[in-house]
C-alpha cells in the first residue's frame, strides 16, 4: 500500500514507522510545509519519499494520512479532499472534531473522509519525536462514522486493529466534550503548573533541586508545542472552559478545606479522588 502522509511531526512519523513495522505500507510519501521536517524525516527513515506537490501525492496515494495542526487542518483537509478520488482513502489525527466536520460536512468526497483521533502521544513535537509502536494498546475513537463509506471505515479499521489499537466509537459533539476532560484539561493544568512554580523559581533558585518524579510527570505535557495547543484550545473553547470552571471549583474548594483546617474535609476529597483508580488501573 501506498501511503501519503502530511504533516511529518509526532503522530504523522510514528505513524509511519507504525505501518512499516507491520507490513501495512510498501511506500511511505511525506508532505510537510517545513522542507527541514522533511529532511530529517528521510534521514530517519520515516519516509520513502519527500513530496513539495500535495495533490500528487494524494493522486499518487491508496491510503492519505492528514496529520498537521489543527488550524492547518482546517484548510488542509478540504484540499486533500479536492484531489482525492473514490480510489483513495483519506483520515485526520486531530484532537477536536466537531469545527473540521463541520467544514468538510458539503464535500464531494466528504465520504471517502474517515475522522479519528489516536488517543496517543508524548510531550514533544517534530520528526525526530516519533516513536515505534506509539499506538500499541491505545485507543483510536472513530467519529461520524455513518458519514464516511464503509469500504473507507472497514480500511481505517484494519489498519489501526493491525496496529493494535482498540476501536471507539462517538460522534463528533461527544468526542470533543470527552477529551476536554481527559486530554485538554491535563494539558493546559499542567501549564498552569509549569507556570506557577517558574514564576516562584525566580526567587528562590533551590525549587527544581527538590523536583521529584511526581513533579516531573505533573508538568511533563507543559513541555508540550504551543503550535499545537492553542488550535485545540481554540477550537475546543466551549468544552475546555466548562471544565476548567469544574477544575477551577474543585481547586477553590480543597484551598477553603486547607485554609480552615478542615482536616477531615481534606481527607475525604482526598479519598474521592482516589476513586480514579477504578479507572487508570
Amino acid at each position: 500500500m501506498v501511503v501519503t502522509i502530511i504533516g511529518i511531526g509526532l503522530i504523522g512519523g510514528s505513524l509511519a514507522l507504525s505501518l512499516k513495522e507491520t507490513g501495512l505500507a510498501h511506500h511511505i510519501i511525506g508532505v510537510d510545509q517545513s522542507p527541514e521536517n522533511l529532511r530529517q524525516a528521510v534521514a530517519l527513515g520515516l519516509l520513502d519519499e519527500p513530496s513539495s506537490d500535495l495533490a500528487e501525492a494524494v493522486g499518487r496515494a491508496d491510503l492519505v494520512v492528514v496529520a498537521v495542526p489543527m488550524d492547518a487542518m482546517l484548510t488542509v483537509l478540504p484540499q486533500v479532499l479536492d484531489a482525492a478520488t473514490d480510489r483513495q482513502v483519506v483520515f485526520d489525527v486531530g484532537s477536536t472534531k466537531a469545527l473540521l466536520l463541520a467544514r468538510v460536512a458539503d464535500h464531494p468526497n466528504r465520504r471517502r473522509f474517515v475522522a479519528v483521533h489516536p488517543m496517543a502521544g508524548t510531550e514533544y513535537s517534530g520528526p525526530e519525536a516519533a516513536v515505534p509502536g506509539l499506538f500499541r494498546g491505545k485507543t483510536l475513537v472513530v467519529c461520524d462514522a455513518q458519514a464516511s463509506a464503509p469500504d473507507a471505515v472497514a480500511r481505517v479499521e484494519a489498519v489501526f486493529g493491525r496496529l493494535a489499537m482498540r476501536l471507539v466509537y462517538m460522534d463528533a459533539q461527544a468526542h470533543d466534550l470527552h477529551t476536554a476532560y481527559v486530554s485538554h484539561i491535563s494539558h493546559i493544568t499542567s501549564f498552569a503548573l509549569a507556570l506557577t512554580v517558574l514564576k516562584k523559581e525566580q526567587s528562590d533558585q533551590q525549587i527544581f533541586a527538590l523536583a521529584s518524579g511526581g513533579f516531573e510527570s505533573t508538568v511533563r505535557l507543559a513541555k508540550s508545542s504551543p503550535d499545537m495547543w492553542v488550535p485545540i484550545f481554540r477550537q475546543n473553547r466551549d468544552n475546555v472552559l466548562d471544565v476548567l470552571d469544574e477544575h477551577l471549583r474543585q481547586l477553590r474548594h480543597l484551598r477553603e478545606l486547607l485554609a480552615t483546617g478542615d482536616d477531615a474535609g481534606m481527607y475525604e476529597q482526598i479519598q474521592q479522588a482516589n476513586l480514579i483508580k477504578k479507572i487508570l488501573k
